[in-house]
């Protein structure tokens, strides 16, 4: 069983209350009054109801945090050690297309440190979550990333820069190299479940760029307490900073890092 912690409780029942209005919602879909936020990002009345609803939810449980919220942005609270991180839903464009693959991310800071992490599909009820030197679990089940060593065994995963995002050139030279070393690369359209299935060992490794804190921040204490290594694509520790991340086990770690360096500088050459 996993150790839940307190705030760790808090955080899974908040994750599972927001999660059944999301099921609802995702049946129906046609309902959901949907405005642009920008070029392929939208954003729904689903997004907005259900990152209230967790801040509601936490606020209570944890009067005084802060947060750091994907539609609110940064809200300031008296206890200034501790942040809740949250994205309500990460894929929201999978989620309005009707794809069963999104998920709740809430990640704790305290002293700028991960600490707690929860992502939740609620379509699937997997629910992943990890504690600061406690392990990585999916449900009740421990996690470990893969233990593959060769490149061309193993499978990645990545995200596609849409239009208007990103740098095009560097990342088609980055999913080429990629395609002529490994097994196989794969887009699925949600970074914390991509780093979530790097803990769970069903992707070998994952790098994506541009992301922000708020996709991120709960898979990079999954992958790590499941003895996976995350970094930015510098091979430095500021991901969370950077929105340029990599994660992997130990030993693919340093290959597709030495992969991706040597694309994106032949791509600026």
């Amino acid at each position: 069983m996993p150790y839940l912690s307190p705030a760790l409780n808090v955080m899974t029942a908040a994750a599972r209350k927001a999660g059944r209005g999301l099921i609802r919602d995702f049946g129906e879909i046609e309902n959901l009054q949907v405005s642009l936020k920008g070029p392929a990002d939208f954003v729904s009345t689903a997004d907005k109801r259900t990152e209230n609803q967790l801040r509601e939810e936490l606020s209570r449980a944890r009067p005084g945090y802060g947060f750091l919220l994907e539609e609110g942005g940064v809200v300031d609270g008296p206890d200034k050690s501790h942040r809740f991180i949250i994205d309500p839903i990460d894929g929201t464009t999978n989620f309005l297309h009707g794809i069963p693959h999104f998920a709740i991310s809430i990640a704790l800071e305290r002293e700028g440190q991960l600490v707690s992490a929860v992502v939740f599909n609620p379509v699937t009820d997997e629910m992943y979550v990890a504690e600061k030197g406690q392990g990585a679990f999916l449900n009740d089940k421990r996690l470990r990333v893969s233990a593959r060593k060769k490149l061309n065994e193993s499978i990645l995963a990545t995200g596609i820069p849409w239009l208007g995002r990103g740098e095009h050139a560097t990342f088609l030279a980055e999913l080429a190299a990629a395609m002529s070393q490994s097994a196989g690369v794969r887009r699925f359209g949600t970074a914390s479940l991509d780093l979530a299935f790097v803990a769970s060992g069903r992707f070998d490794a994952y790098w994506e760029r541009g992301l922000s804190p708020w996709d991120v921040a709960a898979g990079i204490l999954i992958v790590r307490e499941a003895g996976g290594v995350v970094s930015d694509l510098d091979g430095g520790a500021r991901a969370l900073e950077t929105g340029h991340i990599l994660a992997a086990n130990e030993p693919l770690h340093r290959q597709v890092l030495k992969l991706l360096t040597d694309a994106a500088r032949s791509a600026k050459s």
